[in-house]
């Protein structure tokens, strides 16, 4: 298995940076929306994940893609690959 073909298979999602206090560490809102079983309504859904930063400098609003990675801490299991904004 070549390496490009194992990044394909793991996670790609695209986020907002909502916290950058803590060091090599940032807190992403993840949103998808989602219709609801019986009305079909469209339903925001969100959830917050800490993604590591490695070198990269990230300001509170930016969007970011994160790649699922290994656990590399207790609550970090995602790696910031790209800033979009």
């Amino acid at each position: 298995m070549d390496r490009r073909e194992f990044w394909k298979m793991k996670k790609i999602f695209e986020g907002t940076v909502t916290s950058v206090k803590m060091q090599k560490t940032v807190v992403i809102e993840i949103v998808r929306k989602s219709p609801h079983p019986l009305y079909g309504k469209l339903l925001r859904r969100s959830k917050k994940v800490k993604a590591d930063t490695g070198d990269l400098q990230l300001n509170v609003g930016d969007k970011v893609k994160i790649l699922e990675t290994r656990p590399i801490s207790k609550e970090k299991h995602f790696r910031v690959i790209e800033v979009i904004k």
